[in-house]
């Protein structure tokens, strides 16, 4: 199993728009970086598990969990020239952006904010907490996952 984090802005998409969803599951859509859409295409399975991170809020941080529940297939909004994320140079014969689809699993009682991550020394390695890592999909080592799963049960 890998283990992985999920950033989006909760004005735009939050754990609770996910959890509203039919079925409390929904796509991952909209991921235009070549690094993110890899691993994504490359290295998400069924049954993988993520944390949701809303980031560009006023308390950035870790507020659940989903489960990986469709792998990679292509992002249908890249062809769609009324959408946000149309990229032109995507077809359906050569789709140049994957989605996966995601289901709520469980949502923290309290966000784990970005700066309460900072302060656990064990956590030092994290791809969230180093500088410049800005991709909207992250690996979480199996050790990061544990300690952070800690941390949301003593909330």
């Amino acid at each position: 199993m890998n283990y992985w984090l999920f950033k989006s802005e909760p004005d735009a998409f939050s754990i609770d728009d996910l959890r509203a969803m039919k079925g409390e599951r929904d796509h991952w859509d909209g991921i235009r970086n070549y690094q993110a859409r890899n691993l994504m295409r490359d290295q998400m399975k069924k049954g993988d598990l993520g944390f949701f991170y809303h980031s560009s809020c006023k308390v950035p941080g870790i507020i659940g969990v989903v489960e990986i529940v469709k792998e990679a297939y292509p992002d249908h909004t890249a062809l769609d020239k009324k959408a946000k994320y149309y990229d032109p140079k995507s077809t359906e014969e050569n789709p140049r952006w994957m989605m996966v689809d995601v289901k709520f699993k469980q949502k923290y009682p309290n966000v784990i904010s970005l700066t309460q991550l900072r302060e656990v020394t064990s956590l030092v390695d994290m791809v969230l907490l180093k500088k410049g890592s800005r991709l909207s999909i992250q690996p979480v080592t199996k050790k990061e996952w544990d300690i952070i799963g800690k941390i949301a049960g003593k909330q």
